[in-house]
């Protein structure tokens, strides 16, 4: 009698040549129509689906090794991490000179500030899972529950960053007329960048309030293939949910700061009057 896992695994997307031929044209429709559809990113479309491919490929090379001892699932999780605050860093950062025109030699090293919001995010929850016993010491279960939640956390990072430099643009009057009428620096910044940055939890909110009505996520699909009760696979979606809320909130909230002291946002352009 074949395992659930097997058996799970042989009904859903199969891997033959068919499903690597799916893949392959239905990246070729993304990017013609996010290049020619007026997006203007048919290339990164591309560029993106590729560099998927071959790091997907890397890592199912190394996994199996990587998972055996708990020190190098360690290592690999802050690679994650370190990659994940690059990747927020620079977005930010290149949302800002595109519309900006700032000096990018200004930040050079701005990028890094994006760990802050991260691992705010992060690390809490990780330190309560091993604390209470939830999240057993074997990379197994450290690896993709730490990716889970630093991908949480770097998309919230990226689109409050960008979100509220943006908005700080777009209304620098206002925040001069705050200035002027008394306002901190900070606050001026914040009560006209704090809304906007805000939807960035958007995504999130709507994943958790349609969750089994609309998408059956990941964990929950792998945890029935692997044989998980229902219920069970429902508790740990559920709390793979919330978790996100809560890292993603954490660290909007921790993006705010940065953008309210003017720790990001200066290679951008973004500036705050002198009273």
């Amino acid at each position: 009698m074949s395992s659930p896992v097997a058996a799970g695994g042989a009904q859903l997307l199969p891997v033959t040549p068919a499903l690597g031929a799916a893949c392959a044209l239905l990246l070729v429709v993304a990017a013609l129509v996010a290049g020619r559809g007026g997006l203007g990113h048919g290339r990164a479309v591309l560029r993106a689906g590729l560099r998927a491919a071959v790091q997907l490929a890397l890592v199912a090379l190394v996994i199996a090794w990587v998972v055996r001892s708990l020190w190098t699932s360690a290592l690999f999780v802050l690679l994650m991490f370190a990659v994940a605050v690059r990747t927020a860093g620079r977005r930010i950062g290149e949302g800002g000179r595109a519309r900006g025109g700032g000096r990018a030699s200004a930040g050079r090293w701005e990028w890094a500030w994006a760990a802050v919001p991260i691992a705010a995010g992060v690390l809490p929850v990780l330190l309560l899972l091993a604390a209470t016993g939830l999240l057993p010491a074997r990379g197994i279960t450290v690896i993709p529950v730490a990716g889970i939640l630093i991908g949480g956390a770097l998309t919230a990072t990226s689109l409050a960053g960008r979100r509220a430099l943006d908005e700080l643009r777009l209304r620098h009057g206002e925040v001069e007329a705050a200035l002027a009428l008394g306002f901190e620096e900070r606050e001026a910044r914040l009560e006209i960048c704090r809304t906007a940055a805000a939807t960035s939890l958007v995504p999130a909110l709507d994943q958790t309030r349609t969750v089994g009505l609309v998408t059956l996520p990941g964990a929950f699909v792998g945890m029935l293939l692997g044989g998980a009760t229902p219920v069970q696979a429902g508790a740990v979606q559920l709390f793979v949910l919330v978790a996100l809320l809560a890292v993603e909130a954490v660290a909007v909230t921790a993006v705010l700061e940065l953008v309210g002291r003017g720790l990001v946002g200066a290679a951008s352009g973004v500036r705050s009057g002198v009273r």
